[in-house]
């Protein structure tokens, strides 16, 4: 039972909660996820199983959500979970409003995550920091946001706005919705999220914890594969011999090609096409080596 499971979370559910529900299913302790999505949002959140935790370093980065942002509304944590600060109509703006602004918000861009979030400043998580009534400063980061495409549009005196958003780790959708509507001189709120796409990860092909839990009582759930969850990384593939002595930590002499770099984490594969672990090209003294990062198959 190890590998990937790509969970469509629920609302209400920490990611942390998640983890802890297929712990007790699975009856296992190595479980990890690769991604954390607030209580309030839904959808993919991967989910690796025993030595598969050991790999969450190595999935795909980008992600996708699908959001709702109301505008003509402000609120402590930039999300319908906390107080409302401020109301303002904004039954003025219209969609093509919203379209002349949207291009700021992609690229990359500066953003300053939202005061409750997870990011830690001094040791201490933000939104501790946030609930003990302290006052910080938060940093602000480069992100970066491929696309956003509006879905659709609702005017009236707080107007909503769906939108698809594709973008790299550590964006924010919250601040991207507070941030819209300070571009069109009003304020923004996010109202739900829902992440479609993570480090390779369909929302399509995802399992929800009941659906989960069925599959187990019918003996029938299998974890995905970490070969085909790491298909984003250059295979190398080892013989017999090549593969017991890389396996037992041993760096082999390697020719370099112009597909795998010394910064590149290679997938590494047996003779009979069973995945091994996680390599990468080192220099030394004696010329290249394949070394050993993870191993994930012993001999």
């Amino acid at each position: 039972m190890e590998g990937f499971l790509n969970l469509n979370k629920s609302t209400g559910f920490t990611s942390h909660d998640c983890v802890g529900r297929v712990r007790r299913l699975l009856k296992m302790k190595r479980v990890g996820h690769g991604g954390t999505l607030d209580p309030s949002a839904t959808g993919v959140l991967p989910i690796a199983l025993g030595r598969a935790t050991r790999l969450l370093q190595y999935l795909q980065s980008d992600k996708a959500y699908e959001a709702t942002i109301r505008l003509g509304v402000k609120t402590t944590t930039d999300d319908l979970e906390g107080e409302i600060v401020t109301t303002k109509s904004a039954a003025q703006l219209s969609l093509e409003d919203i379209k002349s602004v949207l291009g700021q918000f992609e690229g990359k861009i500066k953003q300053v995550p939202p005061i409750y979030s997870a990011i830690q400043v001094k040791g201490k998580r933000l939104y501790e920091l946030a609930r003990a009534g302290e006052t910080v400063e938060v940093p602000e980061r480069i992100v970066e946001v491929y696309q956003i495409q509006v879905l659709a549009w609702r005017p009236g005196e707080f107007p909503e706005i769906d939108v698809a958003i594709s973008c790299g780790t550590g964006t924010y959708i919250r601040s991207i919705a507070r941030d819209l509507g300070a571009a069109l001189n009003t304020c923004g709120v996010l109202v739900s999220l829902r992440r479609t796409k993570s480090s390779g990860f369909e929302l399509s092909d995802s399992l929800s914890l009941e659906e989960l839990e069925e599959l187990l009582s019918l003996g029938k759930f299998q974890p995905i594969s970490p070969a085909e969850v790491l298909g984003h990384l250059t295979i190398v593939n080892l013989s017999l011999a090549e593969a017991q002595r890389w396996c037992q930590g041993q760096r082999l002499p390697w020719q370099i090609t112009s597909t795998d770099t010394s910064t590149d984490a290679l997938r590494i594969h047996g003779e009979d096409g069973d995945f091994l672990g996680i390599g990468k090209v080192v220099d030394s003294e004696d010329g290249c080596l394949l070394a050993p990062q993870m191993v994930f198959k012993s001999f």
